[in-house]
């Protein structure tokens, strides 16, 4: 009897009963979404999702592990928590229905003793009638999985099983028939795709695909590779002689060799895409200086000199006759808006527009009002565009730039819906750009014929992400702090001293500061039985009644938020409860104390950027980090990263360790293509990648293109923006 499939045991949606939808509503929208669900059901849907369209796409697509069903296991020698395969005969079998209904059937090793030894419980949370009827007492079955110590002995949940045959309990027979004789592949795969449907298919284009080497001999040689055929051929049909742990391990030659491909066709196609860019026309913003120098002489400060150096690169881009395309990074507080603001005006001096677009209201509204602050002396407006605006106060924005009235536009997606049309926009900048999808950063570039695009981001990029992820881009860094602010003191404390801490607030209020309280979620979760804002906000001011306190959360309207940040920074609210809204774009000087709720639920960089909101005026600044017990490994080791460092570009680099490139970068959104075998830390290969790119585009553009093809295959529109 084949494997039966045991992705199905998981696949809890496929066992609901879905509605039947009503032909007549196909162009509704329940019509839409049942066809589009329709298309994803198909294989060819699924294939899709996994990227897996032409012969090659399943060449590449590698396994995420091996498992050895080589040889039979015995039970009572196995380790609990490492995957296994065992012969064994089912002596019972029964559904069961507390707590839950569950097909478990008890086993017997066939290589035991039949004394009560090498017995093996086996149990499916879901299960077919098929399952069930395979389960009956006698039959012989070879499983596969993971071990584990149960209440009634070892068992194996959701095994994998094949049906060998019906034996007499008692005899001990053994079957080592049919046993494969390498390793078994396990590849990434989506909902109702199996295993052995994903292995009979790559298997298939293996034996169709041609995998000649689309690098050089001298290439190969220099770079010390393997054979691309032969490593390909091995990855996926791995030889006996091979141990399970070097392949795991992805320190192989097969395994190296891949790994350089990939970065090399992502350095290949990132360089290429830099080099077009600078074929392209743009306008030449030349400057007066005149605008920029009046913001200057009317700041309260002078600026540093990493935003000194930053604006000089930015306003050299902005002179050429090629469109910049430059991303200014710096951590938090280091000063990005003044440069932003310096930009801008570049472009009006030039007679052109500029838009700035964040992502939340909060901090777009951050960047409107330091604009408006440092411009409107200067004689200019600065247009503000959100969608919650009302349809009066929006058309009137629209039509003023649309018109010319107005250079200056801030605001958030709004700001690249279908009736927004700029007169001359010349400069594009997108704050925290990675919050942005793709074709949001593409959709307010092109409001403007090749204009210049400035990217921000107060999340250091490290080096390593920087060379491979960024390497079509040119990065300004401000990696110096404005004088005067003060460095933050984080302390962590369990949550089980949380009286203390209110206790603590209510004395740094008391003396006139003010306090955050920032909290994971909005209201109760039934997964996640987390203290809520709500939940806090209702028990502080139980518990601090002489004090005022506030909550804020991004499910409040725009005028909501912006009246309780008002008060906040009016100092009318002392203690201000909120979720991550927080984030970014939030400036009071007079908090200097910041808790965080459940900190082991954050990310790195999160728990940096909120850590930011205080240390900016002279007191002494701390923010303190609630956690509850038991720790986790992961959470420990991001705890501890926030405890001992305030460098962003160390906590960057480490939350690039913890999370990988994927989620630090917020690829998933973005449209940048994750890296799928290649390891960012092994800069040296990066380097090298980086260094054969150069040489193929300079000597053999033919070998590129044959490169790209195979890698990318026409995928790199979406590859930046």
């Amino acid at each position: 009897m084949p494997w039966l499939k045991p992705t199905r045991f998981w696949c809890l949606a496929e066992l609901r009963v879905k509605k039947p939808v009503d032909p007549e509503s196909a162009g509704s929208t329940a019509g839409r979404k049942a066809r589009h669900a329709a298309a994803g059901n198909t294989l060819a849907g699924r294939l899709a999702k996994l990227g897996l369209r032409r012969d090659i796409d399943f060449a590449l697509h590698l396994p995420l592990r091996y498992e050895d069903e080589t040889r039979i296991s015995r039970v009572g020698e196995a380790l609990p928590g490492v995957a296994a395969q065992f012969e064994v005969v089912v002596v019972s079998s029964e559904v069961r229905y507390q707590p839950r209904r569950q097909l478990v059937a008890h086993c017997q090793d066939t290589q035991a003793s039949h004394d009560g030894q090498g017995m093996l419980t086996l149990r499916f949370l879901n299960f077919y009638p098929s399952q069930q009827k395979a389960l009956q007492e006698g039959a012989r079955l070879r499983v596969f999985g993971e071990l584990r110590e149960g209440f009634f002995g070892r068992e194996i949940v959701h095994p994998r099983f094949q049906v060998l045959g019906a034996t007499d309990v008692s005899a001990g027979e053994s079957s080592v028939v049919g046993l494969p004789t390498g390793l078994t592949p396990v590849y990434p795969t989506t909902a109702g795709l199996s295993q052995a449907t994903l292995r009979r298919l790559i298997q298939r284009a293996l034996a169709r695909v041609e995998l000649t080497d689309t690098l050089p001999q001298a290439a190969l040689a220099h770079y010390v590779l393997a054979d691309f055929s032969s490593a390909i051929r091995l990855l996926h049909e791995p030889p006996p002689s091979l141990a399970l742990a070097q392949l795991e391990s992805r320190d192989h030659a097969a395994w190296r060799r891949v790994q350089f491909d990939e970065l090399l066709a992502q350095q290949l196609s990132l360089r290429r895409a830099y080099t077009a860019r600078r074929a392209l026309g743009a306008p030449e913003l030349i400057k007066t200086g005149v605008l920029t120098q009046a913001l200057l002489d009317g700041l309260p400060f002078l600026l540093t000199g990493a935003q000194q150096r930053a604006w000089g690169e930015i306003a050299h881009d902005l002179a050429q006759p090629h469109p910049m395309q430059r991303l200014l990074q710096g951590d938090v507080g280091s000063g990005k808006t003044i440069v932003a603001a310096l930009a801008m005006l570049h472009a009006v001096e030039a007679g052109y527009q500029a838009a700035l677009m964040a992502p939340t209201e909060i901090l777009a509204e951050q960047h409107y009002q330091k604009l408006s602050a440092w411009l409107s002396p200067l004689g200019l407006e600065v247009a503000w565009l959100t969608g919650s605006l009302k349809k009066r106060d929006k058309l009137a924005a629209i039509e003023k730039v649309g018109a010319g009235k107005t250079a200056l536009m801030v605001g958030t997606h709004a700001l690249i819906e279908e009736n927004v049309v700029f007169d001359r926009l010349g400069l594009a900048i997108v704050d925290e750009q990675h919050r942005f999808g793709v074709r949001q950063r593409l959709a307010l570039k092109d409001k403007g014929r090749f204009a210049h695009q400035l990217t921000m981001s107060a999340t250091p990029i490290p080096r390593t992400l920087a060379m491979s992820y960024y390497a079509d881009l040119d990065v300004s860094i401000l990696d110096e702090l404005p004088p005067g602010r003060t460095p933050v003191a984080t302390r962590l404390v369990s949550a089980a001293r949380r009286d203390e801490i209110v206790a603590r607030v209510r004395a740094a209020c008391a003396s006139g500061g003010q306090a955050y309280w920032v909290c994971p979620l909005i209201e109760e979760s039934e997964t996640l039985q987390l203290q809520t804002a709500e939940d806090t906000y209702a028990q502080l001011l139980a518990d601090l009644p002489t004090l005022r306190v506030g909550w804020v959360h991004g499910r409040m309207k725009s005028e909501e938020k912006a009246a309780v940040m008002a008060a906040f920074a009016a100092n009318e609210i002392q203690v201000l409860v909120a979720t991550t809204v927080i984030e970014v774009g939030v400036d009071v000087p007079n908090a200097s104390l910041m808790v965080i709720e459940h900190a082991e639920r954050f990310g790195l960089s999160q728990l940096h950027q909120l850590r930011g909101r205080v240390g900016r005026g002279a007191a002494q600044s701390t923010c303190i980090l609630l956690y509850a017990q038991p720790l986790g490994q992961m959470a420990r080791a991001r705890l501890k990263v926030i405890f001992e460092s305030t460098d962003g570009f160390e906590i960057a680099r480490e939350d690039l360790r913890l999370r990988g490139p994927g989620e630090f970068i917020g690829a998933r959104q973005s449209g940048l293509p994750l890296l799928r075998y290649a390891d960012l830390e092994d800069t040296a290969l990066v380097e090298k990648a980086r260094q054969l790119a150069d040489e193929l585009l300079r000597d053999s553009p033919a070998v590129a293109d044959a490169h790209l093809a195979r890698w990318l295959g026409g995928r790199e529109a979406f590859l930046k923006a």
